[in-house]
């Protein structure tokens, strides 16, 4: 037994039987022998079993049917950077991954690392989670760039924020955690109006000497502060 037999196992169970849903103790039942390999091999850095890795790697039909232990809810906080540190040391030199992936082992690599910080965080250790958003920050601002449809969430740091702290908190197990931030993001953006900014000191039209600052002005009925806009004032007034 290896881990790619196992997994090939539990596939054609998932795929024979059709189960609604399954969990530990349902491979436990209809795949003794795969349980008892997971048991004892696939393991995280902290000793206990890494269903993430064996979720990870089932068809991807088979993801979303999947129910996870239950976890301590409202799990007390705590910092402990020795467990962030312990996650980073196998993968030091390839956290380039949450900048630029290369190719397909890249993403798969950034998924391990962010899933194994999402469950830290999940845990409670603010340091993980932390380091998470600090690298997640990378792959998200480099999405802004790339992809039009995202853009509109330029100058929404804080929202940004908000979202992925949103996606440590519900993630479990659907698959890859970086898939679920970039469609957490797309759907959440559509209702976000476009960011613009713009320098005072730019010129009021081309070839202008005066600048925008010079034409501020505040409105008398709203006490809004404006540029100037004649049209806009000999209408009202």
């Amino acid at each position: 037994m290896d881990f790619d037999k196992a997994i090939k196992t539990i596939n054609a169970l998932l795929a024979k039987k059709k189960p609604l849903s399954f969990s530990s103790s349902w491979i436990l039942k209809h795949a003794p022998e795969c349980y008892s390999f997971i048991n004892k091999n696939i393991r995280t850095e902290f000793g206990v079993i890494d269903w993430d890795k064996v979720t990870h790697a089932l068809e991807r039909r088979f993801q979303r049917k999947w129910i996870p232990r239950k976890s301590r809810k409202n799990a007390k906080p705590y910092r402990d950077y020795k467990e962030v540190k312990l996650v980073l040391k196998k993968y030091r030199n390839k956290l380039y991954v949450f900048l630029s992936p290369q190719d397909v082992d890249d993403r798969r690599i950034r998924d391990i690392v962010a899933i194994t910080l999402v469950r830290l965080s999940q845990k409670g250790n603010l340091s993980a989670k932390r380091e998470l958003l600090k690298l997640i920050t990378y792959t998200v601002n480099d999405w802004l760039e790339k992809y039009s449809f995202l853009n509109r969430w330029q100058g929404y740091d804080e929202k940004i924020q908000k979202q992925l702290d949103g996606c440590i908190r519900r993630y479990r197990y659907t698959g890859s955690f970086i898939s679920y931030v970039f469609r957490t993001l797309e759907l959440a953006g559509r209702g976000i109006p476009a960011f613009y900014a713009y320098s005072l000191d730019e010129p009021v039209a081309y070839g202008s000497h005066r600048s925008k600052k010079d034409n501020v002005v505040q409105y008398p009925d709203t006490g809004e502060i404006e540029i100037y806009d004649r049209l806009k004032m000999l209408k009202e007034y």
